[in-house]
């Protein structure tokens, strides 16, 4: 074990040694929202949709600047093929509803006693969107807009909103890379502290707690997810329900990330605490094979099947799988981030996006061995014209974890 790298530090010196990383971060711009509305409008226009609604949440937020959360009530917004962004809100959160607008536009309301979808029924016969014609709607919208809206029959074509979103989406600005960027950087660095304060009978509760100071330290609202596993927990993708105590020679397993401007990071972090024995270092190395063979199969132009199909060639050329058999990787080998955490496009078999320019993903084919442990290296790169880029630099061995 490197004891410079795993334990020896108490959490309060761990902390002590984080600084505040956003002093220089901007926030996405107003032109850059209208840049985005404007692409939606073409894609429209170009596939025959008259208007998408979006819904309260994360497409809202990425076209319009308007963080707002989804509730019970509809509150979001109709953009149209032609025209200008058109809001929807119930009376009494109007005022609110504006200060929080980056891109501004005529605002509805309704009141609490009336129906709401008769409100989003009118708006588009005020934009002159005719019956018949072809409405998206935001595929992340509860299914109680979709049937209020349903249940009126007003003629209009509901079509899902997918294709119009993902294809704003799935490629990202300079600003965006820059700030996915940074959020890593926080991460990796709260990596580093997690993996200083390890000592023999610390809890993943205790460590999962400091996780969230230590993105409060480094500039975050806190973790925006976290996953700690120790030991045959480790085999389990995304955890186990009883917290565990760490033991000597446990495999160590931290998934975390953070929030910044809207933008997720995501790393995850496997090592042993103590000695690692032959076998957890012939599996850490298997695991660090496929996630280079997927990094080195995603050029610009293959497709997310063919980077997925790399890493599973590379496990089962080392006796794992086949396919998602375990032991082995038994989910794809990576998904798509920006302001969602798991966003399109996803690594997997079936999946025939080509690569391009700007999109971003995870890569992490977790080997899985239940009854013993599993090992997840997960880091993020993005798409170049001259090929994957790396957001954070993989782990270089099972002794030195951050290099």
């Amino acid at each position: 074990m490197n004891t410079h790298v795993i334990g020896g530090k108490t959490p309060q010196q761990a902390l002590d040694s984080l600084h505040n990383m956003t002093a220089d971060v901007s926030a996405i711009e107003e032109a850059e929202y209208r840049a985005r509305l404007v692409k939606a409008q073409t894609y429209m226009q170009q596939h025959e949709i008259a208007a998408i609604y979006l819904n309260a949440g994360t497409n809202l937020a990425y076209f319009t600047g308007t963080h707002w959360g989804a509730s019970e009530r509809l509150v979001g917004a109709i953009l149209p093929a032609y025209g200008e962004v058109q809001y929807l809100v119930p009376i009494f959160e109007i005022a609110t509803l504006q200060e929080y607008m980056s891109v501004t536009g005529p605002v509805h309301g309704w009141h609490e006693h009336e129906c709401p979808y008769e409100l989003f029924i009118k708006v588009l016969a005020q934009l002159q969107i005719t019956t018949h014609a072809k409405i998206a709607m935001d595929e992340s919208s509860p299914f109680f807009i979709f049937d209020g809206i349903n249940q009126l029959q007003s003629g209009h074509t509901i079509v899902n909103g997918k294709a119009v979103t993902a294809h704003c989406r799935m490629t990202k600005s300079p600003h965006e890379l820059t700030l996915i960027q940074r959020a890593m950087d926080m991460t990796l660095e709260v990596h580093k502290a997690v993996a200083s304060i390890l000592y023999a009978g610390i809890s993943t509760l205790e460590v999962a707690q400091f996780i969230n100071q230590a993105h409060q330290k480094v500039g975050a609202s806190g973790s925006y997810f976290c996953i700690v596993l120790f030991g045959e927990a480790t085999a389990y993708p995304h955890g186990v329900k009883n917290p565990q105590l760490l033991q000597d020679g446990d495999m160590v397993l931290v998934d975390t990330g953070c929030k910044l401007q809207g933008y997720t990071s995501d790393i995850t972090r496997t090592y042993v605490y103590g000695q690692a024995s032959q076998r957890q270092r012939e599996v850490w190395q298997y695991e660090k094979q496929a996630q280079a063979a997927a990094f080195n199969a995603a050029q610009l132009g293959v497709t997310c099947e063919d980077v997925d199909n790399a890493a599973r060639q590379s496990l089962e050329a080392n006796g794992l799988g086949p396919g998602y058999a375990i032991p082995g990787l038994p989910h794809r080998t990576g998904h798509g981030i920006g302001m969602d955490i798991h966003e399109w496009p996803y690594l997997v078999g079936g999946n025939l996006q080509p690569l391009e320019a700007g999109m971003c993903f995870s890569n992490e084919p977790m080997i899985c061995i239940p009854g013993e442990f599993g090992v997840r290296l997960e880091d993020h790169f993005y798409i170049t014209e001259q090929g994957p880029r790396w957001f954070t630099q993989p782990s270089h061995n099972i002794d030195n974890p951050f290099g």
